[in-house]
């Protein structure tokens, strides 16, 4: 392919979606205590899902560095890419992205583009995809950038957490601090579609958490692509795909769970729920 895609292990795709389309997948690092794994290559889902219900320790996050994103650009153009598209999870959460622009910077002569999805996990999983899906069908570079555009603006994520205990610790908690009060006695609800963090509402039980989840999802009717449900390992999955069972098209939906570093942020049995808005 001229036009080869670059994105990190936020995006949450599985192996065989990266292998299908040619996908290159710079991992973040994740830090329990003193100890430090790099995703998907140190640190595999199982294991990470283990150590989080067992560990004391709030699993933390670390961009790559630099030199991990300039090492993925050079084996794309080895392998006889014109261009790179780097697709990242959003600035306003990690600092992927400022290493995939230095990684770039050290290869100025190269076309190298990276694009701040402004999203996370399914969001970013699905730009991703469709870039790639577009190369393949021969876009051009920028035929592929304003196809990004498209879908970042159109992008909704919404999510029910349990505890907001490790976007606290993690510093990820955004917009959504005025849940930090309450913590204890409410399911809380964010929103996560603008690139932050930012409180979406507030339930006394989790039942009601996922009906909140299929009534978001009502709201826009028929106007739903690339939906996808996130999860973390949530034993109640089955209930939230059953509720929304009449109202989607199934054929057009991913189930994704959560890798290492969205659930290092979100804590054990979030669920969420990713579309882009057709209009």
């Amino acid at each position: 392919m001229k036009i080869q895609i670059v994105t990190d292990s936020a995006s949450d795709l599985s192996d065989e979606e990266v292998s299908s389309l040619g996908i290159q997948i710079v991992p973040l690092s994740i830090r329990f205590g003193e100890e430090e794994l790099i995703d998907r290559i140190e640190l595999g889902a199982d294991e990470f899902y283990e150590r989080m219900n067992n560990s004391e320790d709030v699993p933390q996050t670390a961009a790559p560095s630099p030199g991990a994103f300039k090492e993925a650009f050079e084996k794309c153009f080895s392998e006889g890419a014109e261009t790179v598209i780097c697709i990242n999870i959003s600035s306003e959460l990690s600092a992927t992205i400022q290493a995939a622009e230095a990684g770039a910077r050290e290869m100025s002569d190269k076309d190298i583009r990276i694009f701040d999805s402004k999203s996370v996990t399914g969001g970013l999983g699905t730009m991703v995809l469709e870039a790639a899906k577009a190369s393949q069908n021969n876009q051009s570079a920028d035929e592929i950038i304003d196809l990004l555009e498209n879908l970042r603006s159109k992008t909704r994520v919404y999510a029910a957490i349990d505890t907001l205990e490790n976007l606290k610790k993690g510093g990820r908690i955004g917009n959504a601090q005025a849940l930090l009060g309450s913590m204890l006695s409410i399911k809380p609800l964010i929103d996560v579609s603008s690139g932050i963090v930012e409180e979406a509402g507030r339930q006394r039980t989790r039942k009601k958490s996922l009906i909140w989840l299929r009534d978001k999802l009502a709201e826009f009717e028929n106007n739903i692509e690339n939906l996808v449900i996130m999860h973390a390992r949530a034993e109640d999955l089955d209930e939230l795909l059953d509720m929304i069972e009449d109202q989607i098209d199934k054929s057009n939906m991913r189930v994704s769970a959560l890798g290492p570093v969205v659930a290092s942020h979100g804590g054990p049995g979030v669920i969420g729920i990713c579309f882009t808005v057709k209009n």
